[in-house]
């Protein structure tokens, strides 16, 4: 009897520690520098989980020095399934991730809790160029040497970017990636077209050129640059945002994780980086989000297919 009562106390114990999430510090894993927008929002979000739970939440940057998000990925991957440690990650993760060779990724070690931005992500250069449009750079890139800058060639907008090129009848000549892709890596001549996202381009807006959008939708701030599905209408993958657990994550803490960010994408704040930046936000629930993901990792596949991998 002394047993079983020990055993039940154990497991109501246990139920009871499950039920008090969160009582102690959130960390909120960004695998990029700071400034971005998957920053700043995942910033708004760790703000309003303190201020709801009375925890400290805060944002740690991993940025992966040239190797995409995948480095942050794997400190993600290798923490406790608690609830404690949150990845905000960009699609590559888990669309790309799990095929790259990191054994920590494959299989897909993650949940989606949501995904809640689209990046204004763009093909930009600066005006000085001697091409004004997507189909300039295509014609001037046929004859001419032409260098892209971006986030790694594994991930979903640079593939687009490397299929629109062969689709539209030329390559780039070189490529390099970045940890980030700002007003300075164009001003350096490093690179003369960057494939990155407008929020870090706007300090520099007006010298530059942006050629084309990669998304679903125009972005506010460029309503007349075409998107990439419009030129070439095979590539429809875009760049999203959203927060991911450890699948052994127990459901309350994802449920009070993704109280927080809705809470966090209806404040003023968020609403107007809308119209600053174009970033599009809206919440999608865990389970839609897995399904976006595996209609993108097939979205992926085609796009992999027209760059021959």
């Amino acid at each position: 009897m002394k047993l079983k009562l020990a055993a039940a106390a154990a497991v109501l114990s246990a139920t009871a520690a499950m039920a008090e999430y969160p009582e102690k510090p959130v960390s909120f894993v960004v695998p990029w520098p700071p400034g971005d927008l998957e920053d700043v929002l995942t910033r708004m979000i760790a703000d309003k989980f303190q201020e709801m739970y009375g925890v400290p939440a805060a944002v740690v940057n991993k940025p992966g020095g040239g190797g995409g998000p995948f480095p942050g990925a794997v400190e993600v991957a290798n923490a406790p399934a608690d609830g404690y440690t949150v990845g905000s990650f960009v699609i590559g993760v888990p669309v790309v991730g799990p095929e790259i060779g990191i054994p920590e990724l494959n299989p897909n070690p993650f949940d989606p809790i949501g995904i809640f931005l689209t990046y204004p992500f763009v093909v930009a250069t600066l005006a000085d160029k001697p091409y004004d449009s997507w189909e300039e750079l295509a014609a001037y890139g046929a004859e001419n040497d032409v260098s892209l800058g971006h986030f790694g060639t594994f991930l979903a907008p640079t593939k687009v970017t490397f299929a629109a090129a062969i689709k539209s009848g030329f390559d780039f000549a070189s490529e390099a990636a970045y940890d980030q892709l700002d007003c300075n890596v164009l001003a350096s001549g490093d690179v003369d077209v960057v494939n990155g996202t407008l929020q870090t381009l706007l300090p520099c807006i007006d010298n530059i050129k942006v050629l084309a959008t990669i998304g679903s939708e125009r972005t506010a701030l460029t309503p007349d640059v075409p998107t990439m599905s419009e030129l070439v209408p095979d590539l429809k993958l875009s760049l999203w945002n959203g927060l991911f657990v450890h699948k052994d994550t127990p459901a309350d803490a994802r449920e009070k994780i993704a109280a927080a960010a809705q809470a966090a994408l209806e404040s003023e704040a968020a609403q107007n980086l809308t119209k600053e930046t174009g970033v599009l936000l809206y919440w999608t629930d865990a389970e839609a989000s897995a399904q976006q993901i595996e209609n993108d990792i097939a979205g992926l596949a085609e796009v992999n297919a027209l760059v021959g991998e």
